[in-house]
């Protein structure tokens, strides 16, 4: 191989390599800006309230189980019986249990920095069966129940914006803070008139609910049949959980979604009857379905996204700066090259500043103008030509507005960046067909002579 061009080829991958430092530079960057939002919309939502998740209403009936355990006696060895007292909770989920509920969206800013609230205005009712004897049987008669109470999980009762008032049957309850029921965590709870010990009840129930919360929005489907109608003025949702709507609708000006759920699907009953000893039971808590409400033009997140791709645009940029080199017997020092490629290193720079303040879609070709600008007018002086600087800004332009294409289609990145890459190397073998490549680097021609040809 020809000394020059091995030189050329060698000080051309040095370069590419030393431009890593101010792209890792700048990508750390990026993340501590990330870093800083985050904790801006840790402190929004620390003081107003976090992600909500509702679980319940349960009913919660408390007991004394009286009972006669046969014991040794370790010096005797005789054996006696001895009066035993065994506290906890008999846990009911609802027959039905209808949820509907209407979101909107705001937005809070502390800064440059912005939080997403939501405030949640449901509807919340159905009903409970409470089943003969409560399921004890023959047991019934060792237990002794206390005041019965409906109780309903809330994740954070400080984004509470309403009076709690239970309609159950035709009378009307206040709610109390806390649920009352150990597997449920923080919540409220409305004390209940006693249950008939024989059981068979029918107890209505329905209340209004008006939440605030940061980020996400999620319930436990509780009922034997559970059916959850959504709404929101939010238009990119991303749905989570356990189950997935069985009817949606997502426009520009928000979405609707439904699920519905049996303890079939659910197994929740079986699940609560384990959580009968008092414990907090995670599985309970655990199968529950929701919405988050995230922001898809997250300029961070889109702009590491681009980043990712900057070694590969550099050296795209630099095989183009190359094939001209080579074909119009040019001598371009690597300086030449250390400077176009530290102004294509600023462009995620400029890119990640300017989309902190305006539109990430404003940003992206304001800094690719600069940047194509720039090193439009740089390459006219170096390529010895206004045309040559044009055409290489055009075919720079191309390639932003291809990674640009990379960054919007994240399902088909894969595929369109295989293609480029493809149809890149397409074009250097076309064009480098008839290139006679020991004579590269060899006699390159005077200026005066090439202005002379021209």
């Amino acid at each position: 191989m020809n000394r020059a061009l091995a030189f050329k080829l060698g000080a051309i991958a040095i370069l590419i390599l030393l431009l890593l430092i101010p792209l890792t530079m700048i990508d750390g960057l990026i993340t501590e800006r990330k870093r800083y939002q985050d904790g801006v919309i840790d402190d929004i939502a620390r003081s107003s309230s976090y992600n909500q998740q509702i679980t319940g209403p349960i009913l919660v009936v408390p007991y004394v189980k009286t009972f006669w355990q046969w014991m040794t006696n370790e010096k005797t060895g005789e054996r006696y019986k001895e009066k035993r007292e065994e506290r906890g909770h008999l846990y009911f989920l609802p027959e039905r249990f209808v949820f509907e509920t209407d979101l909107t969206t705001e937005r809070r800013a502390r800064g440059i920095y912005e939080a997403l609230l939501y405030h949640s205005d449901s509807k919340v009712s159905g009903l409970f069966r409470v089943p003969e004897k409560l399921g004890l049987g023959a047991d019934l008669d060792q237990y002794l129940l206390g005041t019965p109470y409906l109780s309903v999980g809330i994740n954070d009762i400080r984004g509470i914006r309403n009076d709690l008032k239970l309609h159950l049957n035709n009378q009307i309850l206040e709610f109390a803070p806390g649920s009352g029921a150990p597997i449920l965590g923080d919540g409220v709870h409305a004390v209940l008139p006693a249950l008939e010990r024989e059981g068979g009840q029918t107890l209505e129930f329905a209340f209004d609910l008006k939440l605030q919360g940061t980020e996400d929005f999620s319930l436990v489907p509780v009922g034997r049949d559970s059916r959850v109608i959504m709404s929101a003025d939010w238009p990119h949702p991303s749905f989570f959980g356990d189950f997935l709507p069985t009817r949606r609708q997502v426009g520009d000006s928000g979405f609707t979604a439904e699920w519905q759920t049996s303890f079939f699907a659910t197994n929740l009953e079986e699940i609560l009857q384990r959580c009968r000893g008092g414990s907090h039971c995670k599985n309970l808590l655990g199968s529950r379905f929701g919405v988050s409400f995230l922001d898809p033009v997250d300029q961070y997140l889109k702009t590491d996204r681009a980043i990712k791709y900057a070694l590969l645009f550099i050296t795209l940029t630099f095989a183009t700066f190359f094939l001209f080199e080579i074909l119009k017997r040019l001598a371009v020092h690597p300086v030449q090259y250390a400077l176009v490629g530290l102004a294509l290193a600023l462009f995620y720079l400029l890119l990640l500043s300017l989309s902190e303040h305006i539109a990430f879609a404003k940003a992206y070709v304001l800094s690719a103008s600069a940047c194509v600008g720039l090193i439009g007018f740089y390459t006219s002086a170096v390529l010895r030509s206004w045309h040559r600087g044009l055409g290489f800004a055009g075919l720079l332009a191309a390639l932003y507005a291809l990674l640009y294409g990379l960054l919007s289609a994240e399902d088909y990145a894969l595929l369109m960046g295989s293609l480029l890459v493809f149809g890149v190397l397409g074009c250097t073998m076309v064009l480098t067909r008839k290139l006679d490549w020991y004579s590269v680097g060899r006699n390159p021609p005077r200026p005066d002579e090439e202005r002379h040809e021209r």
